[in-house]
């Protein structure tokens, strides 16, 4: 979990997985998603790397693009975790 946690602590790979999670149909590609942020699409590309070496996000080959959609598990995951934190009383 605390790897999957490191990766979300990059504001901008928080904000492209939560892009990938609410996308219709619950995956995009780089070109869907990089517009929405102020960085280069490669250094998109490497965000949605570190993202999916977490396990957070899996990757698919279609032709020339690649698509990215999030791990339901890993979503679980969080949260059941930030229930936990909210239950607790633990704010940010």
């Amino acid at each position: 979990m605390a790897v999957k946690l490191k990766a979300l602590a990059d504001p901008v790979r928080l904000q492209l997985f939560s892009a990938i999670a609410s996308h219709e149909g619950g995956e995009a590609c780089v070109c869907d998603i990089s517009d929405g942020v102020a960085v280069s699409q490669p250094t998109v590309s490497h965000h949605l790397k570190v993202l999916r070496d977490a396990g957070l996000l899996t990757s698919q080959r279609r032709a020339s693009w690649v698509y990215y959609a999030v791990v339901p598990e890993a979503l679980a995951s969080l949260g059941v975790l930030l229930g936990a934190d909210i239950r607790m009383g633990v704010t940010a």
